[in-house]
């Protein structure tokens, strides 16, 4: 192979996250549970945190012959959530954390109920703040670490019916850009992942509205709904050597809906 080829090959090795231990918060299934999967095949330590369906996705895991440690936590709950955050902080050091859990409320703005607005934002905002400034310290002490949120097209735009997720969506855009700000001269980047419309529990309503669902896919230009894996790829590759340059980026991963 000539040197002009050999330079196009990728810098990673064949495990690139080898020697490193990853967090992710709402991996019992979905793209929580791909994300996983993918850092673990590139070599990394995995402590999946979250409702009690991340053992269901560990033993998963394990059968697959992945190291994995959980943690049970309900999210919605600040308390519970700063107490594991102290928890992962005076443990074993963490160099990734992807930040995946999340849920969503439809219902009209006019309608929408006060304590569904606190939920949505307590999960998709609130403790992903937690769990990444009690993680990041310890990061930002060592100088390296990687951080991923899961954001979502809502970051960009406003959708119908979901005003508290697209809320949350939005504030963890700013978040992801301030924090790269503050700690990427510590070797610690802080990305966001925005997927399109993905084939998840929290898209069961839209893709049971058969006339929904073909809306939304004829206006995809890959001409389909993404499956988890789709996404997992692209965090993984945040996470791991050849995204060391990357910081403070939403990366949209979306089939090009925003493209149309």
């Amino acid at each position: 192979m000539s040197g002009a080829a050999a330079s196009l090959r990728p810098s990673s090795a064949a495990l690139p996250l080898a020697g490193r231990r990853a967090v992710v918060t709402g991996a019992g299934g979905g793209i929580g549970l791909a994300c996983a999967r993918a850092l673990a095949e590139r070599g990394a330590d995995l402590l999946l945190v979250g409702r009690e369906s991340v053992h269901r996705g560990a033993d998963e895991l394990r059968a697959e012959g992945h190291r994995v440690s959980t943690v049970a936590c309900d999210l919605s709950d600040l308390a519970a959530t700063s107490t594991v955050g102290a928890e992962l902080a005076a443990g074993e050091p963490i160099d990734i954390l992807i930040n995946n859990a999340g849920i969503i409320h439809r219902e009209p703005a006019v309608d929408h109920a006060p304590d569904a607005w606190g939920r949505v934002l307590d999960v998709d905002l609130n403790a992903v703040w937690l769990l990444t400034q009690a993680v990041g310290r310890g990061m930002v002490d060592r100088r390296y670490g990687r951080i991923v949120t899961i954001a979502s097209l809502l970051s960009f735009q406003g959708g119908i019916n979901v005003v508290s997720y697209a809320a949350s969506k939005h504030a963890v855009v700013g978040m992801t850009k301030a924090l790269a700000n503050e700690w990427g001269a510590a070797g610690v980047t802080v990305n966001a992942i925005a997927p399109g419309y993905v084939r998840t529990d929290n898209t069961t309503a839209l893709r049971e509205d058969a006339s929904r669902e073909r809306e939304i896919r004829g206006r995809i230009p890959a001409g389909r709904w993404a499956d988890a894996a789709d996404i997992a790829g692209p965090t993984a590759f945040l996470c791991g050597p050849d995204a060391a340059y990357v910081n403070g980026h939403v990366l949209v991963v979306d089939g090009g809906w925003l493209a149309r």
